[in-house]
């Protein structure tokens, strides 16, 4: 491993184990994205989802979104000792 990325490993905080809080938050982040994308310009564009008003790249995009920001959430609430 190069020196350069050794020296970053040794500053990166510990990631947590997963536990139902984690997955509450991730879960929770997922559905206010989900709600966010209700806001989008055209969320109808593409095959559609059967029982939500979006289309089935929408709700992908959604979930991505909502794991990416509960991951942030995870992480920081892991660094500040909360987690």
């Amino acid at each position: 491993m190069p020196s350069v990325l050794l020296a970053v490993a040794a500053s990166v905080p510990a990631t947590p184990a997963w536990n139902p809080t984690i997955g509450l938050i991730i879960s929770i982040s997922s559905f206010v994205a989900l709600l966010l994308t209700l806001k989008i310009e055209r969320p109808n564009i593409g095959p559609k989802m059967p029982l939500l008003p979006m289309s089935i790249p929408a709700f992908i995009a959604a979930m991505c979104f909502g794991h990416v920001i509960g991951i942030g959430i995870v992480l920081g609430l892991t660094n500040i000792g909360t987690l």
